[in-house]
């Protein structure tokens, strides 16, 4: 009879463990970790701004943008779970220090802007305008809408027609253009066009969308890192999060037009994206290419409701909390630990939190 009850006990537990309640509560308590981490060691509490890593700061006193590009989108999805949260504003008040009026169009600079004058990447900008279409969608709010529309704007300043077409990775540098910063673009402008029905976004969404695919596209269906343009010559690089915004364009594209050709082809990519990057139960190990990477088959699991495509990644990031973690409880393999992981994996965990 003990045995029976003992049974019975530990069914009911395993049950409980399983429930979608219980698994979002231990993402939660993740996120909360990362989140206190993140403002113990990573933030300068005098001037709003973070720092790169942990440590000692080498290179700068303070993070370059694109960490923040991944804390922005981090909080986006803290405020999902939580709207009461306002994680999301010292970040803003953070990225505003690195705006740049600088001709032909304002901009983030990659750095500082009162420290010192530095390039601007269009990837960084594009990121940017994502979270805040994100976070417009969710709250209404027009700042973000109109900074999105501004960051628009100066991404149209690095496409050309050599090559063919495309935008280039970073302004005044004419060497390459790449998926990452090519497929961020589709996404922006598929996003305002949602937003606004204005015709001219849907438009420069299929051309930089149809020159992507002519260019950078493998054949098992992930994507190349770059095009060398005076070359002509493919950099043939694959990294999680450039496979992550061509399967996000395609589903975007499919919800807009509901022409199935496009959600087709996010199948094929989500296929390709988990056979080609999981190898032996773990997926690369940049996290923040992996929340980008997520991004895509999110926006598929809305569509199709199939949990199971999700599985790997859920493995996953249930892997890096257990294998991946210091005694501090922050994330990453190296000794030292980067704001951009932390946040990269902070956004995982509040995205798969999402999941019923």
């Amino acid at each position: 009879m003990k045995s029976l009850h003992f049974q019975i006990l530990l069914s009911s537990l395993l049950f409980l463990c399983c429930t979608p309640v219980v698994k979002a509560q231990k993402y939660q308590d993740r996120i909360s970790i990362i989140n206190n981490n993140i403002n113990k060691y990573l933030t300068d509490k005098k001037t709003g701004l973070y720092y790169e890593t942990t440590g000692e700061q080498k290179e700068n006193p303070h993070s370059w943008l694109w960490p923040l590009c991944a804390l922005i989108q981090a909080s986006n999805e803290m405020e999902v779970l939580n709207p009461q949260g306002h994680f999301m504003a010292p970040v803003v008040s953070a990225i505003n220090q690195y705006y740049s009026k600088v001709a032909p169009a304002p901009a983030y600079q990659d750095y500082v802007t009162q420290e010192r004058l530095s390039s601007r990447f269009y990837d960084d900008n594009q990121w940017i305008a994502i979270a805040y279409l994100d976070a417009y969608n969710r709250t209404g709010n027009k700042e973000y809408l109109d900074k999105s529309k501004e960051i628009y704007r100066f991404l149209l300043t690095g496409y050309d027609q050599v090559a063919g077409g495309g935008i280039y990775w970073k302004e005044g540098d004419k060497e390459t253009k790449n998926t990452c910063s090519n497929g961020p673009n589709i996404l922006v402008s598929l996003q305002l066009y949602k937003i606004t029905r204005e015709k001219k976004y849907l438009d420069t969404a299929m051309l930089v969308y149809d020159w992507t695919n002519k260019n950078l596209r493998a054949k098992d269906g992930v994507f190349y890192d770059a095009l060398k343009v005076n070359a002509m010559k493919v950099d043939s690089g694959l990294y999680t999060y450039n496979t992550g915004t061509m399967l996000q364009s395609n589903v975007l594209l499919y919800e807009l037009t509901k022409n199935k050709k496009y959600l087709a082809e996010a199948k094929t990519i989500a296929k390709a994206g988990e056979v080609h990057y999981y190898k032996n139960g773990k997926l690369p190990s940049h996290y923040w290419f992996n929340a980008v990477f997520l991004r895509g088959y999110m926006e598929l699991y809305k569509v199709e409701k199939d949990k199971s495509r999700l599985q790997f990644i859920i493995d996953d990031a249930d892997r890096v909390w257990k294998e991946e973690r210091d005694d501090k409880n922050l994330l990453g393999r190296e000794n030292t630990k980067s704001l951009l992981l932390q946040a990269g994996m902070m956004e995982i965990y509040a995205r798969l939190a999402t999941i019923k």
